[in-house]
């Protein structure tokens, strides 16, 4: 069974740090996306980042290049997310997911977790 699990969601103020870590088990990634989105309150999941599991290239929604970074530790199958800078804005659930061949629409990844809650305060 293919499992994501995301954890070290939190409240943080603004300008605060976060990592977010993503365990994934039950199959090989090996050519998979990785990819972090979020669903604020009241509106639609958003693409936030994504690492290609065995070339390592990533990629930003423009909200949060500069201040987030996605890595993986292909050894023990987890994914990152450090967030740096943090803004009331960037409240929301976090969710890990993978899928070949990727990409910025969260309707396509048919691997998801059930999510971690950041809340980052004024």
């Amino acid at each position: 069974q293919v499992r994501l699990v995301e954890s070290g969601g939190g409240l943080v103020q603004a300008g605060g740090s976060l990592r977010l870590s993503c365990a994934a088990s039950g199959r090989s990634f090996s050519g998979y996306f990785m990819a972090y989105f979020r669903q604020a309150p009241g509106k639609e999941h958003e693409f936030v980042a994504a690492i290609n599991w065995n070339l390592g290239s990533t990629y930003y929604a423009d909200s949060v290049k500069g201040r987030f970074t996605i890595s993986r530790n292909n050894a023990e199958n987890a994914t990152y997310l450090q967030m740096n800078g943090l803004k009331p804005e960037d409240t929301a659930i976090y969710f890990c997911a993978a899928s070949i061949p990727g990409g910025r629409f969260y309707g396509t990844y048919n691997y998801r977790g059930q999510g971690t809650q950041v809340t980052v305060s004024s």
